[in-house]
């Protein structure tokens, strides 16, 4: 296979016309063979066994039946039997990290077990105890009793490059001791569901039973642990994440000595600066975290900070996007004092700010919008005012709702039906009437609105066109 596909690499390629020759040899590519060897040892099967309750199916009730009927019995079977608790199992991988039966794996393996399994390639298997569990990073700490147990090493996340080759080993779809190699694709990636972990993104092939497994480098040390996969389908489609084992490693040292993970909080929304915000507020070119909303009672609210102030410097380190800021503060000691620099009103200020504590998820719920009397047609959109009702729901005194968009510079600048505008560059909207003296001051060119929609606010860049 291997001679197949050197052939396939050194063969001539034509692009336009015109031969090309790589100049690759069969030697210049990776051999995982004595990594796999070393390491596999190590890797573990997790095999975890919940227990769920079973629910009727829709409709179906148990018939009025004669106790003494066939058929009594058999409905009984079908449908009281559903209601009874059932067994469900599940697989994922993980890695010993101390010979002394400590293993690093996914919180999502070994979520809601009543037992976990833990199978080496030698086919020993213990019972396995959490330590602790991080939903948050997806990190958790099992514990097996046993001694002398082979460990992997641990890496330098930080000293990946793009392009790097790496490689996993686990157990997809149950197939134990699997190795699949690809390079980094990218670095410090934020998703959706997580903005504290700055995830390696590579092309390895994950799968279903990968998950907790360790992700190594070309040095036989591990550089991540295997988490998440983006994929329509539910299997690879050539987009997976792992957590940086320093990350994980950091966790973990705190589940071992209290049980639980505490991170640093500065308490603001924050956003990415595009071409187009970073105009409006007189930057040279897009950078840093934009912070859309200050939340009330948190480290930012007791410090200088302000809303529409772009972080651009975290303790010295550069910003260069969004997703770079939550995982500093996370990582910073609770207490300490924190410089800043910002950028605000195209211009930089040196903020000091004390780093508090993560408080546990809170979710705060926006009341529907009801009509109110009054409407203004303006920048292509229809805006009517808020009533009372309403600001108390979004915990607001001022701002005018968005009732309908229509082509112009509302709807370019991204601005949609249920939107609450609450300032514009830089002036409080507190009614139809100051919207309209602020949109005849605008210049024809970038500036700054901040909008509040489901419960966050968000800055948008907004030009106004010549005939507004």
């Amino acid at each position: 296979m291997c001679n197949t596909f050197a052939r396939l690499i050194l063969g001539p390629i034509m692009v336009l016309g015109m031969p090309i020759a790589w100049g690759l040899t069969a030697n210049d590519l990776p051999d995982f063979a004595e990594l796999v060897a070393a390491n596999a040892p190590a890797v573990v099967n997790i095999s975890t066994t919940q227990t769920l309750k079973g629910s009727r199916p829709p409709g179906f009730e148990m018939p009025d039946l004669p106790e003494d009927s066939p058929f009594h019995d058999f409905f009984r079977r079908f449908l009281d039997e559903d209601e009874l608790p059932r067994d469900a199992r599940s697989l994922g991988s993980g890695f010993v990290v101390s010979s002394d039966g400590y293993i690093l794996t996914s919180a999502h393996v070994i979520s809601d077990a009543t037992e976990i399994v833990v199978r080496f390639n030698d086919r020993r298997e213990f019972n396995a105890e959490v330590v602790g569990a991080d939903k948050r990073s997806d990190v958790a700490l099992l514990k097996v009793s046993a001694a002398d147990l082979p460990i992997v090493k641990i890496g330098n996340p930080g000293a990946l490059a793009v392009g790097e080759w790496v490689l996993a080993i686990g157990s997809p779809f149950g197939f134990e001791s699997t190795a699949t190699a690809g390079i980094v694709s990218a670095k410090g990636r934020s998703l959706p569901n997580e903005n504290y972990v700055p995830f390696i993104q590579t092309d390895v092939a994950i799968n279903p039973g990968n998950s907790g497994g360790p992700l190594f480098n070309l040095n036989g040390e591990v550089v991540g642990i295997n988490a998440q996969i983006y994929s329509r389908t539910g299997g690879f489609m050539g987009l997976s994440f792992a957590v940086p084992i320093d990350i994980a490693i950091r966790v973990t040292d705190q589940l071992k000595a209290k049980g639980k993970v505490t991170r640093g909080w500065l308490g603001v929304l924050i956003q990415d600066v595009t071409g187009d915000l970073a105009e409006s507020f007189a930057m040279s070119k897009p950078a840093g975290a934009l912070v859309s909303e200050i939340l009330p009672d948190s480290p930012a609210a007791e410090s200088d900070l302000k809303q529409g102030d772009i972080i651009v410097k975290y303790d010295g380190k550069d910003l260069d996007k969004m997703s770079d800021l939550p995982p500093l503060v996370g990582v910073t000691p609770i207490g300490e004092v924190v410089a800043l620099e910002v950028i605000r009103q195209g211009k930089p200020f040196d903020i000091e700010v004390r780093i508090g504590e993560l408080p546990g998820d809170t979710e705060r719920i926006l009341g529907a919008a009801a009509p109110v009397e009054k409407g203004l047609d303006v920048l292509g959109m229809t805006v009517e005012e808020l009533s009372l009702e309403q600001k108390e729901r979004l915990q607001i005194n001022q701002g005018v709702i968005v009732t309908e968009v229509g082509p112009g510079p509302a709807q370019k600048a991204g601005i949609v039906e249920g939107d609450v505008i609450v300032q514009i560059q830089g002036k409080e909207v507190a009614d139809l009437k100051v919207l309209q003296e602020i949109v005849g001051e605008l210049p024809e060119k970038s500036v700054p609105v901040l909008i509040k929609r489901e419960s966050r606010s968000t800055f948008l860049a907004l030009r106004k066109s010549p005939e507004e």
